[in-house]
């Protein structure tokens, strides 16, 4: 099976995703969109099947993402 799944997070800063994955994800599972975890609140088809093709909307809320530190590359003190 191949899923497209569309994944759209809701008021976030994240402008969200489109990527491909094995399996339909279920309410519930997090997904890892780069460094940042994506929790799935709701999973819907979008079409019907098409043999093992599917489209799938995933709407999503971050629950980890990287410090702003990390993210643009900043060294602690103590480093």
């Amino acid at each position: 099976m191949v899923c497209k799944l569309s994944i759209v997070i809701p008021g976030g800063e994240h402008a969200g995703a489109i990527l491909d994955a094995a399996s339909i994800p279920a309410q519930g599972d997090v997904l890892q969109l780069g460094s940042v975890s994506v929790k799935v609140v709701e999973v819907r088809e979008l079409l019907p099947p098409r043999g093992e093709f599917h489209f799938v909307h995933v709407t999503g809320e971050i629950v980890s993402q990287p410090s702003a530190s990390l993210a643009a590359g900043v060294k602690g003190a103590g480093d």
